[in-house]
């Protein structure tokens, strides 16, 4: 493990009745500072990893460390030292926000001299101060995503794993979320490892993304190492004459490939801002009219596309197409 990673993981796997595996031989690492992200659909693995490295199930193979403690050996000293806000909602509804928290304190042996205090700075960071004495059956969506996040970090964790943040949240509230999401690292330093199925999140908070399918990590790297390692912007172009000027595109600046399909040409550049304009100058200069002219950046989904076989939309759908089967045998059982 280097000093640099908070988190190291070599060959976890998880494998359920011998038969189905979650989890398949990953390695990654997070550094210390870092918001780090599993991107996939859902089924994907990211949950079971996350319960793996917090210590909720153990791992069928490999090993993993979180802060230089193994999660198999010392996992007492990982759970200390961790921070967890799970996908579902886990605060008691009979009880008050401010209660939940205390509660989430007892739990980790924190005297209530110390945690009333934490309590009070957690409700005021997460906006709940004015509804800390009421019940959290009264709260919304939004509000007991933010009392999960402050049960969170109740025992001041170095690492807080985050587990679907923002599902089910409106955009708002979404929002509103990953501002307390960035707030951590900036103010606290603190690292964070979350699971998403939402590109635009990934994209927006992680500072370094694993993208993960049928419980293998395909490809780790930075959102922008990611796009860029599709090889550049993608120029959609159609000229009033139907003749073949590959040849002519190609030899333009920064211009990676051209390929012609339908009487249209689609241009993989290295700088599409720079690209285009050249282009367009170069086909006037040889007599020809552009009738259509887009300029694409690579997306998330662009990239799960290349190193999958299929866009997460289509993953989604897939898996939800999967539950519906299942539901209607279960039907049909009755």
């Amino acid at each position: 493990m280097s000093n640099e990673d908070a988190i190291s993981v070599e060959g976890l796997t998880k494998v359920y009745n011998k038969t189905l595996i979650a989890v398949d031989h990953i390695n990654f690492s997070v550094k210390h500072g870092e918001i780090f992200g599993f991107l996939g659909p859902n089924g994907a693995g990211k949950t079971t990893t996350i319960k793996m490295l917090i210590t909720v199930i153990r791992p069928t193979e490999g090993k993993a460390t979180i802060l230089g403690d193994d999660i198999a050996k010392q996992s007492i000293d990982v759970r200390a030292a961790i921070g967890v806000v799970p996908q579902e909602y886990t605060a008691d509804e009979d009880l008050t926000g401010l209660e939940n928290i205390l509660l989430c304190a007892d739990l980790y042996g924190i005297p209530r001299a110390v945690s009333k205090k934490r309590a009070a700075d957690l409700l005021n960071l997460v906006e709940l101060t004015t509804f800390k004495d009421k019940r959290v059956q009264t709260y919304s969506g939004g509000m007991r995503r933010r009392l999960e996040l402050a049960c969170g970090l109740i025992n001041r964790p170095k690492v807080l794993f985050l587990d679907e943040p923002t599902l089910g949240l409106d955009v708002q509230t979404r929002a509103a979320t990953w501002n307390y999401v960035r707030m951590l690292k900036k103010q606290f330093g603190m690292t964070l490892f979350l699971t998403t199925h939402y590109l635009e999140e990934a994209d927006a908070l992680c500072d370094r993304i694993a993208i993960i399918d049928h419980g293998k990590i395909i490809v780790v790297g930075t959102p922008t190492e990611l796009k860029d390692s599709l090889g550049g912007d993608i120029i959609t172009l159609s000229v009033q004459k139907d003749e073949d000027i590959t040849g002519l595109i190609s030899k333009i600046e920064h211009v990676k490939e051209v390929k012609k399909e339908n009487g249209s040409y689609t241009i993989k550049s290295a700088n599409g801002e720079v690209t285009a304009p050249l282009i367009i100058e170069a086909l006037r200069k040889n007599g020809l009219v552009v009738t259509k002219l887009s300029l694409a950046k690579p997306t998330l989904n662009d990239v799960y596309l290349q190193y999958t076989g299929r866009s997460m939309r289509d993953a989604e759908e897939s898996r939800e197409n999967v539950m519906q089967q299942r539901m209607a045998m279960r039907r049909a059982r009755q």
